[in-house]
């Protein structure tokens, strides 16, 4: 079982510097091997329309046949002379970018991701390194071709380090540390209660138990701000330091938004997993939601779909269940005490409350739905 840990650094002004400058060949290595895939790829599949055409055998000695290993093979070859910058930081930072550009492309073949895109500086200041190439000493890491660099804390997990992920984000640099923990997480003890779950946006969740959980919405509580930073971006000079200076503070604000939703889901999840031994959730379609133009930044500002990615590694990881029900089940409109389903438009979205015209149940629409979810659901989910 890999687990990631990701802790801030606290770099001087000379490491931040090599930082930027490690981020940056690695950026370069991942645009041109893009580039260059994508160019050997035409030029591949010019050859076999030639050779079609004139009813010519493909010789797949002549075909390119791009890969990652064989890019960073040719990246190897070239650098020193097109590119001798890239000597002064690690080997792995362009290596493993060309690694990570592989691996999109095979996520893409299978149909998991879009199509590859180039990297812009700004958004994608990440730089990898493999296990070989740095060591982590209480609250220091060691960095090739730098040294040690401070950390905020200690890493708290034991087991074998895999490899870490330097980024920036809201100006700030964090590691990122795969450690593999070999299934030495210590068990919860079992309640061996169960639960169901139904996900809103008055209130982020309602248990079955009548239990109803509030959401931060950061997004909310900072928009203001965000639009007046925005609208301060957009009215400085392009290259220009206010520039920079304006674009590191819309970094920031976007950055603490993100950990405040973070920080509440992972409270929120914790908590679900060591009271409950079965978890019941509804399957939302979260990417068809977020079309409505007037529920979408409600909806984006909850994370419905991060919640659920946390509460299924989580309850795996302690050998919990969560289960779910098929996306099209009418959790709301089914009564959970005789199972009378209301017609499509005996229940409105404003209607909060009802009454089964069958049995004369009063219900609490959200509290009704995550009974109905606890009752129906049958798929097991685990970690994809």
């Amino acid at each position: 079982m890999i687990r990631g840990h990701i802790i801030e650094l606290k770099p001087n002004n000379v490491q931040a510097n090599h930082f930027a400058r490690a981020c940056g060949v690695a950026r370069k290595a991942y645009n041109w091997a893009l580039h260059e895939w994508q160019r050997q790829y035409r030029e591949d599949k010019a050859y076999r329309d030639a050779c079609l055409l004139a009813g010519i055998e493909i010789d797949s000695k002549n075909l390119n046949r791009p890969s990652q290993a064989k890019l960073r093979r040719e990246l190897n070859a070239i650098k020193r002379e097109l590119f001798p910058w890239m000597t002064e930081v690690t080997k792995c930072a362009p290596q493993a970018a060309i690694m990570q550009l592989g691996d999109a492309y095979n996520n893409f073949f299978k149909g998991l991701a879009e199509y590859p895109v180039t990297r812009k500086r700004g958004k994608d200041d990440r730089f990898s390194l493999s296990n070989d190439q740095f060591a982590i000493k209480g609250k220091s890491i060691r960095i090739p071709n730098l040294g040690w660099v401070r950390m905020k804390e200690a890493l708290r997990f034991d087991g074998k380090i895999m490899a870490a992920t330097i980024s920036k984000r809201g100006g700030k640099w964090f590691v990122s540390v795969a450690v593999d923990l070999d299934h030495r997480v210590k068990k919860i003890i079992k309640t061996g209660k169960s639960v169901g779950i139904d996900l809103g946006i008055t209130d982020l969740l309602v248990l079955s138990d009548g239990t109803k959980i509030k959401a931060p919405k950061p997004l909310a509580k900072y928009l203001s701000k965000l639009r007046t930073l925005n609208k301060n971006l957009s009215r400085t000079k392009k290259g220009s330091k206010n520039r920079e200076k304006a674009k590191t503070k819309l970094s920031r604000l976007h950055y603490k938004i993100r950990g405040i939703r973070q920080d509440s889901l992972h409270k929120i999840t914790s908590s679900l997993v060591r009271e409950f031994d079965v978890i019941a959730i509804e399957s939302l379609n979260v990417k068809g939601m977020v079309k409505n133009r007037k529920l979408s930044r409600a909806i984006s500002d909850l994370g419905f779909f991060e919640f659920k990615r946390q509460l299924i590694y989580k309850a795996n990881e302690q050998g919990k269940v969560v289960k779910s029900v098929g996306r099209f089940y009418p959790s709301s409109k089914t009564c959970s005490n005789c199972n009378h389903i209301l017609g499509k438009d005996e229940l409105t979205l404003k209607m909060r409350e009802w009454t089964c015209p069958e049995c004369q149940s009063k219900h609490d629409r959200d509290l009704n739905a995550s009974i109905n979810i606890l009752n129906n659901a049958t798929v097991i989910l685990t970690v994809a």
